[in-house]
């Protein structure tokens, strides 16, 4: 395993030259993703080398121990070992509970480094990613409640226009300076990642069968001894378009299952909540279409997993951000379509904005308290059945039931898996994804609805982004057994996600301002309309042209990796001079 040094350099560990190894920021030698890796590594790593079957015997019974099998994996089939995990530590648990899940004065501050050290990279960039989000989220709510609570007289017209703009910019800005947080984060915690990089390239810890290696068969192509070179070349360049060929199937085949079932449904919904006129009627209708809706993404999470399953991707991560992408054109067209339709076609923007505050308010506080409690009453049930069958077989039903050991206790406790594709993602792509689809929701309709923003920011007391990271905190220290760390860096295809969110709301709310103003739908090009489609054109181009503007490395990080591939060089250098001279010496 290669870690970072005090000179720059990323070198093989050895741990007779453990003092050259940069610490953690709490003073520990490795990382807990690396400690993970090891314990993995060498529980998995038992296997039975003898030149014959070993018999075991449990319970009675033999067990066939076959040559060279792992001994945990024939266990984990015989279901001796019902589940391997990682358990709490109580001491860093409770600490952690008192300064950051049940620390409600500080609001958005957070102990992030001891998160990282507990948690791991991606869930404590995640954690980073929200507080951040939470912070920014105050100019643009208190810019609604500004637009909507003053009358600004002779320039209301111009009310909209400037908060549009002013929301665009706030969302274009908020991005770019994360990827600068995230940079520096990295730095702090020693992680030697380069901002070109994908995003969620898996930096590749290969200690167990179960994780992919960084070295594809690709690579290993290219690199095998013996071979000719243009041979490998072609053997390279061809699993390559063989690779991208099969990423643009498998994206054209998810399109095109939303655009032919999942379109024409999302239509029919929209236009029969236009047309129907009672509100019982259109709650229970409301109320079918949720229960189909949620069969027909799980059935499209299925598929998307069995096609990722044939695609060739570097790593987990590439395969997660591939699960991410697919899954979330299902949700937009959920999310979004009906809207779309209430807003463009119909004009009804009453309408739109109770079906805005129907999906900020009321299902996200439902979604919020279904997510948290149903894994509480699961584990509590599952406590509960374990103590109803001890008292069954010591014959009392009287008396406490105490449980053999804290690990049977975290045992029953549920893991923090996704909804969706839980064998490439972790619940995080839950969480990401709520994020995600409040962005677009109150992005994409700023003009209709400026007071979206307060509602998501500070309105609700259930669900809003301050108590998210309460919640999601006490979620994964009481709730959840502790996850298995990630090595993600970033926070992958959701970044981009965000980053096309935005383009669509320049595009949408460019129409909504069109459609408000040209009230009597004549679809004239009046110098208002025409300034319209010019704001729009001009926010693209500073959409896509403030990365100039604002670097996405602190300039303290940048002149820190300058200075660590310094030192690597002069490093490198200095050795090749001295094998040098000893070979010049030695032929003298």
């Amino acid at each position: 395993m290669r870690k970072p040094t005090h000179i720059g350099m990323d070198l093989q560990f050895e741990w007779e030259d453990v003092n050259a190894f940069v610490r953690q920021p709490d003073g520990s030698l490795f990382s807990w993703c690396e400690r993970f890796h090891f314990y993995r590594h060498l529980i998995y790593g038992i296997v039975n080398k003898s030149q014959s079957d070993i018999i075991l015997k449990w319970d009675m019974e033999e067990i066939h121990w076959e040559r060279g099998e792992p001994l945990l994996q024939r266990l984990e089939s015989e279901s001796i070992v019902k589940q391997v995990f990682p358990m709490h530590i109580e001491t860093k648990r409770k600490e952690l509970l008192r300064s950051w899940a049940l620390n409600w004065l500080d609001f958005t501050k957070q102990p992030i480094d001891d998160i990282y050290s507990y948690f791991g990279t991606k869930i404590a960039v995640y954690f980073a990613f929200l507080g951040m989000y939470t912070r920014w989220m105050l100019f643009p709510a208190g810019l609604g409640l500004i637009s909507q609570l003053i009358d600004f007289g002779p320039f209301q017209l111009l009310v909209l226009p400037i908060f549009f703009v002013s929301i665009t910019l706030w969302a274009v800005m908020f991005f770019q300076f994360w990827k600068r947080k995230n940079s520096a984060l990295l730095t702090r915690w020693q992680i030697s990642y380069s901002v070109e990089a994908d995003p969620g390239y898996d930096l590749g810890y290969k200690l167990s069968g179960k994780e992919w290696s960084l070295v594809q068969s690709t690579v290993e192509l290219a690199g095998k001894e013996g071979q000719d070179r243009r041979k490998d070349k072609e053997k390279f360049q061809r699993e390559e378009w063989f690779g991208a060929f099969l990423r643009v199937r498998n994206d054209a085949i998810v399109i095109l299952c939303i655009i032919c079932l999942q379109l024409p449904f999302e239509l029919a919904y929209a236009h029969l909540y236009e047309v129907v006129g009672s509100d019982v009627i259109k709650f229970g209708l409301t109320a079918i279409y949720l229960f189909l809706i949620q069969h027909f993404t799980r059935i499209g999470g299925k598929v998307s997993v069995q096609l990722i399953n044939h695609e060739k991707n570097v790593s987990r991560e590439y395969r997660a951000d591939s699960l991410v992408y697919k899954v979330f054109g299902l949700y937009f067209m959920q999310s979004y379509i009906g809207l779309f339709y209430h807003a463009l076609l119909h004009r009804n923007f009453k309408t739109l904005r109770q079906v805005l505050i129907q999906r900020l308010i009321i299902s996200e506080v439902l979604e919020n308290l279904w997510e948290n409690s149903f894994p509480y009453l699961k584990y509590s049930y599952k406590k509960h059945k374990v103590r109803k069958n001890k008292r069954h077989e010591k014959g009392s039903t009287r008396g406490k039931i105490q449980f053999a050991s804290r690990v049977e206790k975290e045992y029953l406790k549920p893991s923090y898996s996704a909804s969706i594709g839980e064998e490439l993602e972790d619940g995080l792509f839950d969480d990401f994804l709520e994020l995600a689809l409040q962005f677009g929701m109150i992005m994409m309709f700023a003009c209709v609805f400026p007071l979206a923003f307060a509602f998501a920011a500070l309105v609700c007391p259930v669900q809003n982004n301050i108590t998210e990271i309460r919640t999601d905190a006490l979620k994964l220290l009481v709730i959840m057994k502790r996850p298995e760390p990630r090595t993600s860096v970033t926070i992958g295809a959701w970044l981009n996600i965000f980053q096309f969110l935005i383009v669509m709301s320049i595009c949408t709310n460019s129409a909504l301002l069109v459609c408000l103003y040209d009230q009597e739908g004549k679809w004239k090009i009046e110098p208002g309309l025409a300034a319209i489609l010019v704001m729009e054109h001009v926010l693209l181009l500073i959409k896509f042209g403030v990365s100039r503007f604002v670097p996405e490395e602190p300039a303290w990080v940048r002149a820190n990796r300058v200075k660590n591939a310094t030192q690597a060089q002069d490093v490198c250098s200095k050795q090749l001079l001295r094998t040098i001279s000893a070979e010049a010496t030695k032929d003298d």
